[in-house]
C-alpha cells in the first residue's frame, strides 16, 4: 500500500474535492464532551481537533473549525454544505446524506437514573410510561427510536440541554455518553447504570458528493490508530476510558 504521507496524487485528489478554496471546514460535536472539549477562551481540543488537524495538514490545506452543539446539528448541516469533513458517529439514519470511514473510536452510551431509581439494566428502561430523554438525532436517539418497543422518548436540543430537561423532571431517565454521565453522578442523588445502551462507532464523515475521497480518508485514519494518535489524544484530553477502535 502506498503511503499516503507521500502519495502526492492522492492528496492533491483529495484536497480538490474536500478543500478546493484550500481551505477545511471541519465540523466540532461540541456536545460530546468524550470527542471535543472547548475551553473558557473558546479554543478547542479533544480526539475530533486532533483528527482534523492532521487531515488538513496532510492536505496541505488552512483549516477553519465549524462548531455545532450536538451531533443532529452537525447532521442537518450537511443539507446546507456547511462544512467539509465532520466527526460523527455511524448510524443508517444519517447514511443517505453521508458516508463514513470505518471508525476511529469506540464510546459507551448508557442511563443517567436518580439515585433511588428501581432500574438497574438498560434492558428494564423500555417499559410502558418511562420517558427517554435525549439529545435530537444523536446516535444513541437514532438507535433507541429504531429498538424501543414501549417506553417513548423525549427531546431536547443538544446534550446539555437534555440533562436540564431530566434534571427538571421533564423524563424519567436520561440517554448519553457514560463519561459526562459520570462526572453528574459525582455531584449526587444521581447513578449511571452499568451496561450500555449501545456502542456508538465515531468515524470521519464526508457529505455523500464527496464519497470519492473516502478511501483516502481511511487509510488516514488507519495511520492515526496504529501511530497512536488516537490513544494519546483522548488520553491527552482526559478520555481514557474511551477506547481507539484498534
Amino acid at each position: 500500500m502506498t503511503n499516503i504521507f507521500n502519495d502526492k496524487t492522492a492528496i492533491d485528489q483529495a484536497a480538490v474535492i474536500l478543500a478546493p478554496t484550500g481551505r477545511l471546514r471541519a465540523a466540532i460535536n461540541a456536545g460530546n464532551p468524550v470527542m471535543a472539549q472547548r475551553a473558557a477562551d473558546g479554543s478547542l481540543s479533544g480526539v475530533s481537533v486532533a483528527m482534523a488537524r492532521l487531515i488538513a495538514s496532510r492536505l496541505r490545506v488552512e483549516l477553519d473549525f465549524v462548531v455545532f452543539e450536538a451531533a443532529g446539528k452537525a447532521t442537518a448541516a450537511v443539507a446546507n454544505h456547511s462544512w467539509d469533513v465532520a466527526f460523527l458517529a455511524i448510524d443508517p439514519a444519517r447514511q443517505a446524506q453521508i458516508a463514513f470511514t470505518q471508525p476511529y473510536v469506540l464510546i459507551e452510551t448508557t442511563y443517567l437514573v436518580p439515585a433511588d431509581s428501581p432500574f438497574m439494566t438498560c434492558a428494564q428502561v423500555d417499559a410502558p410510561g418511562v420517558t427517554i430523554g435525549a439529545a435530537r438525532g444523536a446516535a444513541y436517539d437514532l438507535h433507541l427510536r429504531r429498538e424501543l418497543k414501549n417506553a417513548t422518548m423525549v427531546n431536547a436540543e443538544t446534550p446539555a440541554e437534555s440533562l436540564r430537561m431530566f434534571r427538571e423532571g421533564g423524563c424519567t431517565v436520561l440517554a448519553g455518553v457514560r463519561q459526562m454521565f459520570e462526572r453528574v453522578a459525582q455531584e449526587g442523588g444521581y447513578r449511571v447504570l452499568d451496561d450500555s445502551i449501545v456502542q456508538v462507532r465515531q468515524a470521519v464523515a464526508v457529505p455523500r458528493q464527496s464519497e470519492a475521497v473516502l478511501e483516502w480518508l481511511g487509510r488516514l485514519v488507519d495511520e492515526a490508530l496504529v501511530s497512536g494518535l488516537v490513544s494519546q489524544a483522548l488520553l491527552d484530553s482526559g478520555q481514557d476510558e474511551a477506547r481507539a477502535a484498534l
